[in-house]
Parts: C-alpha cells; sequence; structure tokens
C-alpha cells in the first residue's frame, strides 16, 4: 500500500491542520495553479452518505465515519497528482499519519489559537467535534492536536497571510523538493 515508486514530484499533497485553518480554500488554490485534481476528503465522503459530517456523527457515529475516513485515504495514496483536503481530525488517526507521511507530501497549515478562535463563529456550525463546547474546551482540542500536526514534510505558518499569499509560500516551497 506505498507509492514509493511515485517520484516525490509526482506524490499527491495532502494538506492538514485543526478544523477551519483554511485547507480546502487553500488546497483548491495549490490544486489549480499545479493543474492537480482537488479532493475534500469531507466533501466526499459527505456525497457518498449524501448528509453533512455533522448528520453521519449523529446518525452513525464517530467511530463509523473515522474508519470510513481511513478507508477513503488509504485508497487515495495510490494516486499520483493530487492536492487532498484532510477533515481536521482525520489526521489524529496514527494509521492515516502513517500512510499520509509514507505516501504523501504533507503540508501543515498552522495558525496560532489567538488567531483562530476568531473563526469559531464561522464554522460551529459545521464542526461536530465543537457542538457543545465552552471556548476552554476548544482551546484544549485545539492544543491537544498540535502535538499530532507536528508530523508532517513542511509547514505553514498562515498568519496573517492572505490564501494567495499562502499557496504562493506552498508553490516555492514544492520548487525545492529533489526527485
Amino acid at each position: 500500500m506505498s507509492n514509493h515508486k511515485i517520484p516525490l514530484k509526482g506524490k499527491s499533497i495532502v494538506f492538514i491542520g485543526f478544523m477551519g485553518v483554511g485547507k480546502t480554500t487553500i488546497g483548491e488554490l495549490v490544486a489549480n495553479k499545479l493543474n492537480r485534481d482537488f479532493i475534500d476528503t469531507d466533501v466526499e465522503i459527505e456525497k457518498e452518505y449524501q448528509m453533512p459530517i455533522t448528520q453521519i456523527f449523529t446518525t452513525l457515529g464517530e467511530e463509523h465515519f473515522r474508519k470510513k475516513e481511513k478507508d477513503f485515504i488509504t485508497k487515495l495514496c495510490q494516486e499520483p497528482f493530487l492536492v487532498i483536503s484532510l477533515g481536521g481530525g482525520a489526521f489524529l488517526q496514527e494509521e492515516i499519519r502513517n500512510i499520509c507521511i509514507d505516501n504523501f507530501i504533507v503540508i501543515y497549515l498552522h495558525l496560532p489559537w489567538d488567531s483562530w478562535k476568531n473563526r469559531i463563529p464561522l464554522i460551529i456550525e459545521s464542526r461536530p467535534v465543537l457542538q457543545g463546547k465552552s471556548l476552554g474546551e476548544i482551546e484544549e482540542i485545539f492544543n491537544k492536536r498540535q502535538e499530532v500536526y507536528s508530523k508532517h514534510h513542511f509547514k505553514i505558518e498562515c498568519e496573517n497571510l492572505s490564501a494567495e499569499e499562502i499557496s504562493a509560500e506552498i508553490l516555492e516551497s514544492l520548487k525545492n523538493i529533489k526527485g
């Protein structure tokens, strides 16, 4: 289940980071600039189940969703030249982390807590993990996930940058890849 035969420059690119950090927006821009197909794993799972993730969590449970997510990402690891946005919780699964690190170019989009927390009102309704949580509980989730996201090939600091500036920085980083 490894695509080590694919040259590094042909490997698919995966965006990781906390929910609402901009993985889909940035991923779409990068895919467009590299002339690659873009896949948002959450959107694809929603299409398959014909319901939003919040409803999948409520109806089938988080465990069912996480298994589907892992199966879908595992299938994608054989595909070259994609740009993929993972849901904020996908990388919590060790198996998914290992698959991504071994088979993709993993780019971590980071936004500090003080900047990220301003996005809560914009995303809370569509993020089941945040529902019913206090600001302190959300910050605890945010901080716990930072260690998980530390396993990556590139880290991009997104604070005070536009989506265009972030995508330009990513493209510059990718130019330096050998292989």
